[in-house]
């Protein structure tokens, strides 16, 4: 007999702050927005099952004959799911981004390919026409800083919505009443883990990786706002290679990011040529139950994704990877995948 659970994940959990001093930034912030900082955050209940997982995103199990009906090719034990239809903002925008930039104090491009930042715009009251721009600009700069921003938590997400769907990523602790934006807390980290970060052990996201790889549709934007910023440090690190973030911060320019074109247009054109057209599986970082097969012990989320990935805006071409979760490549031999997958060529980077 199956395992008797429901369905049905809370995204409320228990509130996980406990013991620890809220730096004192943050709580203005919170109460600004109405948010009880005592209540902050809290954890969603951790999914145990698959169909648990496949719910965050109301993704269906398709029956045979809907695949069939389709002409779909699900992997072998995967859960195969139609793509959501999806728009880049980026590629509604005028190129000259007149709109945005005119708007701004000053604009300044802090490397020769990625990272530019923006004075004198609030993310919260940028117009449609901006938005789109800024989408363009990201795409094509990797990495977009705003200082001194005034945006609730509230106004966060629906600055997210508007690029798609929000991503509720559902092991992390987050701002309650607002699924989607994730609370990242060095202390509350180093309080879970029992481990407290240095220079030989940095903690956290020591490698480069985009969370939530297993999905039919990874998350192509991420808006990291600081709440609090060290005066010196953060070791914060961007890398022209994969995705594409959006950053703020109240008092100064410092987070957790990375991504562009710079290491796909590094590989040689044989190289390149070579994976242009090759697709990965990509594996959940966390196993779950298949009510429908309990006995088999817990499996792991896979899906199929090209590791050459086209942005729609810009056309332009990033390789799309990462050593932790990225299992195979399709359509080569076991012993050839390894070789290229786990290090030696395409994660030299990471």
């Amino acid at each position: 007999m199956a395992p008797s659970a429901t369905t049905d994940l809370k995204t409320e959990g228990t509130v996980v702050q406990s013991g620890l001093n809220l730096p004192e930034n943050a709580a203005k912030r919170l109460t600004k927005a109405g948010i009880d900082p005592k209540a902050y955050p809290t954890r969603p209940q951790k999914p145990d099952f698959l169909d648990q997982v496949y719910a965050i995103r109301s993704e269906p199990r398709y029956a045979t004959s809907t695949i069939s009906r389709l002409r779909l090719q699900p992997l072998s034990g995967s859960k195969l799911t139609l793509p959501r239809a999806y728009t880049d903002p980026g590629s509604r925008a005028d190129p000259s981004k007149h709109a945005l930039l005119s708007a701004c104090t000053a604009v300044i491009h802090l490397t020769r390919h990625i990272g530019t930042e923006l004075h004198g715009v609030q993310l919260a009251h940028l117009t449609n026409e901006q938005k789109d721009e800024l989408g363009l600009l990201i795409a094509e700069r990797s990495v977009v800083f705003f200082r001194d921003q005034d945006i609730s938590p509230q106004q966060q997400r629906a600055l997210g919505g508007y690029y798609g769907e929000v991503e509720v990523h559902p092991q992390v602790p987050q701002v309650p009443g607002i699924p989607g934006v994730t609370v990242m807390w060095p202390d509350m980290q180093i309080r879970d883990t029992q481990l407290k970060a240095n220079f030989r052990q940095p903690g956290g996201a020591a490698r480069w990786h985009t969370d939530l790889v297993h999905e039919t549709q990874p998350a192509g934007v991420t808006h990291l706002h600081n709440d609090t910023v060290p005066e010196v440090g953060g070791d914060t690190l961007w890398l022209s290679g994969r995705l594409r973030w959006v950053f703020c911060g109240e008092k100064g320019a410092d987070g957790c990011g990375a991504i562009g074109y710079g290491v796909y247009d590094k590989l040689s054109p044989a190289f390149r040529a070579f994976l242009d057209g090759k697709t990965a599986i990509y594996r959940s970082a966390h196993a779950y139950i298949d009510r429908e097969d309990p006995g088999a012990g817990p499996k792991y989320v896979e899906r199929e994704h090209p590791i050459v990935r086209v942005h729609p805006a810009t056309g332009w071409k990033s390789l799309w990877v990462n050593r932790a979760m990225t299992v195979r490549i399709v359509g080569l031999d076991k012993p050839e995948s390894g070789e290229l997958s786990m290090g030696r060529e395409l994660f030299k980077f990471d």
